[in-house]
């Protein structure tokens, strides 16, 4: 083989695995981005809907004890903050709509669990909520970069059809985020 088809050789061979890897890159943002943005979606949605008196009493009964240190007023607001970041992951992305929102919303992510760290040492709760804060800001941190500078998604025109599929996608995250609530406020003992 000669030395020119070595090289063109060598060129398709590194342009392939370059292909590979930001194939993987952006199978792996997009897992996370999912992954995160249900969990977001869940976790918001259920704090968001604790602004009903009902639902916020039942949820002071579970024994998770930061729950007592902060107003219903401010867990509400947390949830309104992680149901948009969530929904925000995921949303523009599959849409083509605004993607650049996608690294905006893992930003703000990241930025919610830097000061759930903050309120979690200063209330000595180290063995459990400050490893889970550091690994949900640590994927969003991931996803933030991944998305604004390794693997950005490019817009597309907005059409009826992503609109809908984005209209179906929230609603599938709202109510899979109230189910879970309804059934344990309709069937507590």
């Amino acid at each position: 083989m000669s030395t020119a088809a070595q090289v063109v050789d060598s060129q398709l061979v590194s342009n392939h695995n370059a292909t590979q890897t930001h194939s993987a890159l952006n199978a792996t943002l997009w897992s996370a981005q999912v992954l995160w943005g249900v969990l977001f979606s869940f976790t918001g949605f259920g704090k968001i809907l604790c602004f009903n008196q009902a639902v916020w009493n039942q949820t002071l009964h579970q024994p998770v004890a930061w729950f007592h240190a902060v107003p219903q007023e401010l867990f509400v607001f947390i949830g309104i903050c992680e149901f948009l970041g969530g929904i925000g992951l995921i949303l523009p992305g599959i849409t083509g709509i605004e993607p650049k929102l996608v690294p905006l919303a893992a930003a703000g992510i990241s930025l919610i669990m830097i000061l759930a760290i903050g309120f979690h040492i200063a209330r000595g709760e180290y063995s459990f909520f400050v490893p889970m804060n550091l690994v949900l800001g640590g994927v969003a941190v991931f996803i933030a970069y991944g998305r604004l500078y390794a693997r950005p998604i490019a817009a597309r025109p907005a059409s009826a059809l992503r609109v809908l599929s984005g209209l179906v996608a929230l609603g599938a995250l709202v109510f899979a985020g109230w189910f879970p609530v309804w059934y344990q406020l309709t069937h507590a003992h």
